[in-house]
């Protein structure tokens, strides 16, 4: 087997995508078919909602003003059989 004749034949094909590259550069301005991104609806939906989210304020201010002055001024009462039925609930979703 000659190696000299397989490297000619290399540098052969290989001088032929070059030019073919070069081609289709001048014809297009690139070497290729371009890269694309396409973002699923659901990707933009998860967007637009990070984008609302992160707008909103984590605190709110208007129901932590009631409440402060509800605490302040002693009208602030819990309802014990509510307080007890929230607990229970609480407690039989852990078990």
């Amino acid at each position: 087997m000659r190696i000299d004749a397989y490297n000619q034949v290399r540098q052969i094909y290989q001088t032929q995508k070059t030019a073919k590259a070069k081609a289709a550069y001048q014809k297009t301005g690139s070497y290729g078919s371009a890269d694309q991104l396409q973002i699923s609806q659901t990707g933009r939906d998860y967007h637009v909602a990070k984008q609302a989210v992160a707008g909103a304020k984590d605190v709110r201010e208007d129901l932590v003003a009631q409440m402060k002055e509800k605490l302040a001024n002693g009208s602030y009462n819990v309802d014990v059989d509510d307080f007890a039925a929230k607990l229970l609930e609480k407690y039989n979703a852990i078990i």
